[in-house]
């Protein structure tokens, strides 16, 4: 079986466009740039790559971008003060503080001082108890939006599927489970205590893998047609991991071998492709989404805080 590659860049490009539009709508009827603003605590190097990549993107829409960056050893109270200073300017529309942060700062604690209607990241307790009751004017985490998305673009049905997702964290698994419930699919999550992994992910017609484990699911784990869509982003540097999960892809091997780092999911992508009738490729999968939906979120905000309609 041959499965088709579920591009991201070209859905995020899709979307992308639009949010420039609205953007440059937005500056028209009100005179005022959609806002931005990113909270980097530390030097975390690919924090720092995704901070860069935000500001970036936000630029080239039209938006007005902000990086505040602080030490790594930031007091606590210095870091409320100062994401209470975006929280009252009212040029900053969305706002978000980059994880993972440090090891003395409470993630919780500072994500909460963001205020919901800037949370663009999606992850205050009052935008996930909307999106838990269904209320359509919270704003939902990026990376589950961009799942969607993606499956839309695709027009690849939910109603009435069997949906399975590995991993239950608060910044995909969870918000996404209940995206797919809203889109009446039956959803089933697995963790790290799951029994019979394997037997449960291949009862699924459309698997998302997102835990953070380089290479989990195998092709083992895939019903033969089965929509697969890979969240996982991660850095491998050991050889013999890399001639495993890049087995297939000789470019991508040879990449490595010269610079002895590749960026693999937490599917295995050769095993997978022979088995799925659809897959996303990591990287250029969900990712690009991520981004792209940032911003539509920000856009959202904006649009709402100016008092103009979508």
């Amino acid at each position: 079986m041959s499965a088709t590659i579920l591009d991201g860049k070209t859905v995020a490009a899709a979307v992308l466009d639009r949010v420039r539009r609205g953007a440059a709508s937005l500056l028209e009827r009100t005179g005022a740039r959609p806002g931005l603003a990113v909270v980097l605590v530390g030097d975390n190097p690919a924090s720092e790559v995704y901070v860069r990549n935000k500001t970036r993107r936000a630029e080239e829409c039209g938006f007005a971008s902000r990086l505040v960056a602080l030490p790594a050893s930031v007091g606590r109270d210095e870091l409320l003060a100062r994401i209470g200073e975006l929280a009252d300017d009212p040029a900053v529309h969305g706002m978000l503080v980059q994880l993972p942060l440090p090891d003395h700062l409470d993630a919780r604690e500072i994500q909460r001082a963001v205020p919901p209607d800037k949370d663009v990241d999606g992850f205050h307790p009052l935008n996930a108890g909307k999106l838990l009751l269904g209320d359509d004017d919270g704003l939902v985490p990026c990376t589950p939006l961009g799942v969607i998305a993606l499956l839309d673009h695709y027009e690849i049905p939910l109603a009435g599927r069997d949906v399975v997702i590995v991993g239950r964290s608060n910044i995909v698994g969870k918000p996404l489970f209940h995206l797919m419930l809203s889109r009446h699919a039956t959803v089933t999550v697995c963790h790290s205590r799951t029994r019979e992994l394997a037997a449960t992910c291949a009862r699924a017609d459309v698997l998302v893998a997102a835990v953070g484990v380089p290479g989990l699911i195998r092709g083992e784990h895939v019903r033969p047609g089965a929509v697969v869509i890979d969240v996982g982003i991660n850095a491998v540097d050991d050889p013999a991991q890399a001639e495993d999960l890049l087995a297939g892809q000789p470019r991508r091997l040879e990449r490595f071998r010269r610079r002895g780092r590749a960026l693999v999911g937490d599917v295995h992508f050769g095993e997978a492709r022979e088995k799925a009738g659809a897959i996303t490729p990591v990287p250029g999968g969900v990712g690009p989404l991520t981004v792209a939906l940032l911003l539509d979120n920000t856009l959202r905000a904006a649009r709402r805080a100016l008092g103009v309609p979508a």
